[in-house]
């Protein structure tokens, strides 16, 4: 059996996901289907998730809803006319976003949280409509009924470990399609909770440990991962195959097309995962696979860059026979709260590696103020 996982560009428009529906009945293995919330079908459009956030922030400030309700159904709706389903059909997309603010959260983070994941919610009860008016046997299954916990914050949830007890109780026929929605799951009390941006990629990565898959294949607009960056380097090279180390540390670090943490799951459940071309099936891809056993055809996997980190340099002579040195270091940073990335170091010198979203000026300045004090550089 093979996790199927489709993009919200791979499901923005009627067309797009004639095409997605195309690929999965191309294979009967592709029984479980992960599905995004519908994206860009355009430049210049808005995804879906976006305009559920500005329903969300509506909601919170007591403003009218009539009009972002409209223009949110109205893309679900365009989506089954396209496959001719009736007006009576579709309309449970709208009752469920109509009452959406008459339910009961326990703040607004986790009210934020559970419009965001509608996105995805309704597109796969939408898409196994348009499956069962195809007269394919197919079913919505929702993390609900799957039981897939999640535990931490609201809007950055991580998957509970009794999720893949969960899972391994769910019957699916041989013949039988799974349409589940990405990118959330349910806490211990019943609420729902998202994972960070983008992850439908780790719900795909969870149902695939979970069902004991023997391929996650995760479908995009590009073929494949790119040895660098295609805005930045001219017509780069497709990854043919590389390690979960490789991608985990590459989309980490800036390799937008698969979600870092989706590959714990895929490495715990030794699943490889083959990135695919919505728009192009038939190309291979890039296939991410174990370290047992792999040989790499080159030296260098890829290159990256991240415009949001920073870099403090400091120097001072024979600092490598000073003792608790670092120690120092990081005991001012844990005052702070502030993490690092990475710290490489030579004799004289140690530079340390800031994501910019843990500091501000002021920040910084007391942080070197004190290193100057403590260390003097």
């Amino acid at each position: 059996m093979k996790v199927v996982k489709f993009g919200g560009s791979s499901l923005a428009s009627g067309s797009s996901v004639e095409q997605a529906l195309n690929i999965i009945l191309s294979d009967p293995q592709r029984q479980v289907i992960v599905v995004s919330a519908p994206g860009k079908r355009e430049s210049g459009d808005i995804k879906v998730t976006d305009l559920l956030i500005k329903y969300a922030n509506e909601v919170l400030n007591k403003q009218d809803t009539t009009e972002i309700v409209k223009q949110i159904f109205a893309r679900y709706q365009e989506i089954g006319h396209y496959f001719g389903l009736s007006d009576q059909k579709v309309q449970v997309i709208k009752d469920i976003l109509v009452a959406l603010p008459e339910q009961t959260y326990p703040n607004s983070d986790y009210l934020m949280a559970a419009f965001k994941a509608h996105g995805e919610r309704l597109n796969a009860r939408l898409i196994a409509l348009i499956l069962q008016h195809k007269n394919i046997k197919s079913r919505f299954l929702d993390p609900t009924e799957a039981g897939v916990i999640v535990t931490g914050e609201p809007n950055d949830a991580l998957v509970n470990p009794e999720s893949y007890l969960n899972l391994d109780q769910v019957k699916i026929a041989k013949d039988e399609h799974i349409i589940f929605p990405g990118f959330f799951g349910i806490t211990q009390s019943g609420h729902i909770a998202t994972f960070s941006r983008g992850g439908s990629d780790i719900t795909g990565a969870i149902l695939a440990r979970g069902f004991h898959a023997n391929l996650y294949e995760n479908f995009t607009d590009v073929n494949g991962i790119f040895a660098a960056n295609p805005n930045i380097v001219d017509q780069p090279e497709s990854i043919k195959k590389m390690t979960y180390r490789e991608m985990r540390e590459l989309s980490y670090a800036g390799f937008s097309v698969f979600h870092d943490e989706a590959l714990i799951p895929a490495i715990q459940g030794q699943i490889p995962i083959n990135v695919k071309n919505t728009h192009e099936p038939e190309n291979p891809g890039t296939m991410i696979v174990p370290e047992k056993d792999f040989e790499p055809d080159n030296t260098i996997t890829g290159v990256t860059s991240q415009k949001h980190f920073s870099a403090l340099y400091l120097h001072k002579y024979l600092l490598n026979k000073e003792a608790g040195f670092t120690l120092r270091i990081l005991q001012i940073l844990y005052n702070h709260n502030v993490p690092y990335e990475h710290m490489p170091s030579g004799i004289d010198d140690i530079t340390i590696i800031f994501n910019n979203d843990f500091l501000n000026d002021q920040l910084i300045d007391q942080i070197c103020n004190e290193i100057q004090a403590t260390i003097n550089p």
